[in-house]
């Protein structure tokens, strides 16, 4: 395989008591070729004295600063803006890869030819231990599908930027800015392809899940109503797909 860069865009805001994890997830991954793009939203722990220390002592790992807090997407977009590889991947700072993630996704895009993969992962609690809830992915998914089905998790996606656009993947100033973004590339596309490997684990709170579904569920109506500019009863058919197959995931 040639080893072509990765870029792996992560934003940072407040993240100290995972950061340490997450940076070290990087470096355990068996494919070494790949720059870490860590961009601070104006932290103000000690997010950016680890990110510093690690910088320090390998190369690949670059330290990018908003001025101003900016929130997920205009940070992801910075990240994006500086990316040098072929590939992009995103990484939220508080999420873990298993070691062979960015190998076994790149030989699955390599052998697909596909712009947008999407793996399979794993809920973990605050400590990152797996609680044994797995969301297994679709072999392929579409638009019309991913309205229906906010299967594809933020971290677990990777771009091919010889088939994409920097300006295709950029993200929405908006809530739920990833399913955004998912959305308008696979405009674009005919499909993202699954990979129904179990490569990353998704780091949740237990004491957060209640308030952060209600929110889920008031920001992908809006998205169909106000960002999609979807019928009522198009929004109202999608939103209850939606809901059973977020159900699906969670019990």
């Amino acid at each position: 395989m040639t080893e072509e860069l990765i870029s792996i865009v992560v934003p940072v805001y407040n993240a100290e008591k995972f950061l340490n994890d997450t940076i070290q997830t990087v470096l355990a991954q068996t494919y070494p070729n790949w720059e870490l793009l860590l961009v601070d939203d104006c932290s103000s722990d000690d997010s950016v004295s680890i990110i510093k220390k690690f910088a320090a002592n390998d190369d690949r790992i670059h330290l990018l600063r908003n001025e101003k807090n900016s929130g997920a997407a205009l940070t992801r977009n910075k990240g994006i803006e500086e990316a040098k590889g072929t590939y992009l991947c995103f990484l939220d700072a508080d999420d873990l890869w298993e070691k062979e993630k960015l190998e076994k996704q790149l030989k699955f895009m390599k052998e697909n030819h596909c712009a947008f993969s999407f793996t399979s992962y794993e809920f973990a609690d605050s400590n990152g231990i797996p609680n044994g809830k797995k969301v297994k992915v679709p072999r392929t998914i579409n638009y019309k599908q991913a309205l229906k089905n906010t299967t594809i998790f933020t971290s677990t996606v990777m771009f091919d930027l010889n088939k994409l656009a920097k300006e295709d993947i950029y993200m929405p100033d908006v809530k739920s800015e990833d399913t955004a973004t998912w959305w308008k590339i696979l405009k674009k596309l005919s499909y993202a392809y699954g990979i129904n490997n179990i490569v990353v684990l998704y780091r949740r709170s237990e004491n957060t899940l209640s308030s952060n579904k209600i929110k889920a569920l008031k920001r992908t109506w809006n998205l169909y109503r106000n960002v999609e500019e979807l019928t009522f009863l198009t929004s109202i058919y999608n939103f209850s797909w939606y809901c059973f197959n977020a159900l699906k995931r969670r019990v």
